[in-house]
């Protein structure tokens, strides 16, 4: 079995085509993969939408319609990661030792906090998916093991 934290530059990837779509839609409906997200990832992935709708790359129902899928995903296929005061003191920890945006460190906080009950399980490994090879640099760096959609066309 294998747990992906998946975050939001990997997640929209699911929702709007783009290199490494195919392969993000097939490890998300994989049986034995646990996908979990971070809260603040709502707010990111429609960012995303709603840049892709000014940006005339998509409609609004399909926009609307990205929504919805997202939503019912939300409360019935992943695992939220809660933004916390604790997992807040942790990204802001992150961003005085590496060059983080803040919402990447909310990010790689969020997964930090779930990391150590994969590492004490031989059974199921946890996998840092991000399409941001700096994120995944520091990732790495921290210990994590990350993987790339980009690097699955």
């Amino acid at each position: 079995m294998t747990a992906h934290f998946v975050d939001s530059s990997a997640l929209v990837k699911r929702y709007v085509p783009e290199t490494g779509s195919a392969w993000i839609r097939t490890l998300s409906t994989q049986t034995g993969n646990s996908l979990f997200i971070g809260r603040i990832t709502w707010v990111e992935v429609l960012s995303a939408l709603a840049r892709r709708e000014r940006e005339a790359s998509l409609t609004p129902t399909d926009r609307a319609l990205i929504i919805q899928r997202f939503r019912s995903d939300l409360n019935n296929q992943y695992q939220v990661i809660e933004l916390d005061a604790k997992l807040a003191e942790t990204a802001g920890q992150l961003v005085e030792q590496y060059p983080l945006r803040a919402y990447d460190a909310v990010q790689l906080a969020s997964v930090l906090r779930i990391q150590p009950a994969f590492a004490a399980k031989q059974s199921t490994s946890l996998i840092f998916l991000t399409s941001d090879d700096r994120l995944s640099t520091i990732a790495q760096a921290l210990g994590l093991l990350t993987d790339n959609p980009n690097h699955h066309p």
